[in-house]
Order: C-alpha cells, then sequence, then structure tokens
C-alpha cells in the first residue's frame, strides 16, 4: 500500500512539471508601494510590498488565467494548499495562474484590493506575452482571500480590473455578526463604524453586474459559517446573474484547499473543472 501511494504521488509530480513552465515573480508595484499598512514584518506569508507569482501552462491552454489570493484571516498567508498547488492544479488543465501574495490590512481596508485590481490589470497588461486571453481574467480566493476576491468581484473600479468570473472557496463574505471575527478585526480595525461593516459586506454590493460565480464550501465549517457563501449565492440569484453554482458538501470543515481533508475532492475537482471549461465556451 505504501510502495503504491508513493508511486501514485511520484506520478502526479511528474504531471504537474509536465503541464507547466517555471513561475516566476513579479512586483506588484515596481516602483515601491505608496502607502503603509503600519506593519513591521516582512515575511513571505506577509509582505511588506506585494508580488506575483506566475504559473503559465504549458502546451494546449484555454486561454484563461485566475488570480489566486490565499486565505489567513487577513493576518497571514497560507500559500501552499491555497496558492501554489492551486495554481499546479490550474496549469494541469491549461489554466494559467497568478498566485497573489497580498499585504496584510492591519486595519486599511483598502490595501488588499488595492492589490488585487492591480493584480488583475498586471494579467491583462501582460496578456500578449504571455499568451493568455485578457477577456478570460478570474479570481479565485479562500476563506478571507475569499472575501478579498468577493470584495474584487463586486468593487472593482473599471472594466481593465474586473473579474471575468469568480471562485470562492469557504469564503468569508459579510462582516456583521455572521463573519469571522478576526478576518472582520484585521480588515477594518478595532474601531470600525457600520459603514465601514456595510461597505465590506459583499454580499450587500452584489448587483447585475456581479462576475458569474462558483462557490464551495462545508456545512459543517465552524471557523467561517456557511451562511456567508451561501448569502453571496442568494445575491447573485436575486441579482439573475447566471451561470453561478454553489456547492455544499456535508462534511470537510474549513480550510481544506487543494491538498488538505476533503472525502468529496474528486467531486469538487470535478466540478470546478466542468464550470471552467463552460464559462470558457
Amino acid at each position: 500500500m505504501k510502495r503504491a501511494f508513493f508511486t501514485l504521488l511520484a506520478v502526479i509530480c511528474v504531471a504537474m512539471t509536465a503541464s507547466a513552465q517555471q513561475p516566476f515573480v513579479l512586483k506588484l508595484y515596481p516602483d515601491g508601494v505608496q502607502e503603509s499598512n503600519g506593519l513591521n514584518v516582512d515575511t513571505p506569508d506577509n509582505p511588506r510590498e506585494p508580488i506575483l507569482t506566475v504559473y503559465l501552462p504549458k502546451g494546449r491552454t484555454t486561454g484563461q488565467t485566475v488570480v489566486v489570493c490565499p486565505g489567513g484571516g487577513y493576518a497571514h498567508l497560507s500559500l501552499t494548499n491555497e496558492g501554489s498547488e492551486v495554481a499546479q492544479w490550474l496549469n494541469m488543465r491549461g489554466i494559467a495562474a497568478a498566485v497573489l501574495s497580498y499585504r496584510m490590512p492591519n486595519g486599511h481596508s483598502e490595501i488588499p484590493l488595492k492589490d488585487a485590481l492591480t493584480a488583475i490589470e498586471m494579467v491583462r497588461d501582460n496578456a500578449a506575452e504571455w499568451k493568455v486571453d485578457p477577456r478570460k481574467v478570474g479570481i479565485i480566493g479562500f476563506s478571507a482571500g475569499g472575501h478579498l476576491a468577493a470584495t474584487a468581484l463586486t468593487k472593482y473600479t473599471s472594466e481593465k480590473n474586473r473579474p471575468d468570473f469568480g471562485i470562492l472557496i469557504y469564503p468569508v463574505i459579510t462582516m456583521t455578526m455572521a463573519t469571522h471575527g478576526g478576518s472582520r478585526y484585521n480588515l477594518l480595525g478595532r474601531d470600525h463604524t457600520e459603514q465601514q461593516i456595510n461597505d465590506f459586506s459583499c454580499e450587500k454590493l452584489v448587483n447585475d453586474k456581479t462576475p458569474v460565480t462558483f462557490i464551495a464550501l462545508s456545512s459543517d465549517d465552524k471557523v467561517v459559517l456557511p451562511v456567508n457563501g451561501v448569502s453571496f449565492y442568494q445575491a447573485l440569484s436575486n441579482a439573475d446573474v447566471k451561470g453561478c453554482e454553489l456547492h455544499v458538501y456535508p462534511t470537510g470543515g474549513h480550510g481544506w484547499g487543494f491538498s488538505g481533508r476533503l472525502d468529496y475532492r474528486d467531486e469538487f475537482s470535478t466540478s470546478l473543472t466542468r464550470w471552467l471549461n463552460e464559462i470558457n465556451k
């Protein structure tokens, strides 16, 4: 059994290597950041200057690119199972990926959103060189990164930084009492106002121009309550945004990413692959 496992693991690693080019890193702001979040740390999972790690697939591609926003409660970044492994999964399906190491807000709520929208613009600026379609740029986010992705889906500022589609995995959505408390505190600060809560409760910001979205979560998630993702889907349905999907798995809890324990892993992977193919037609 152990030998079979390691053989399968080796096959998967070879497949991932064969499906992707060597990733490369770009500074989101080559001339340096203009604003400070007030933090004195600079680590890969809590960067002072945001970066984009780009993974381009080999061979036949779909033209799609997905900006990847790892979670971490707006306090740090889960860069493996919600970052590089997501990029590898996308590359195996001919989809380019750009993992965003965004800045933590530390109460400066606009900083992560600025990084996410700038990342989308950077993908489109480099579309010709990277051989991707600037009309097929999406965003995926996990947990607090799901909130960042949902914020980009609802608070984009121009057609250049509007995502073409979104994928939200066990996302934080609301900043009301149903939220993840740590994410709200880190995003809005201790002395946040009711207006800030409304401004960053993404279920309240959906309209008929919100991009098509795929949502997946577990019904036994005790960290980020399922009502978060469900409320965003309901808002999309109310706004008559076509092609959206909500997948709620009976078990799995929180934080399963693309490598953690999820009994419904094959079902999740198949559904997301199919959906990405369908919106690409």
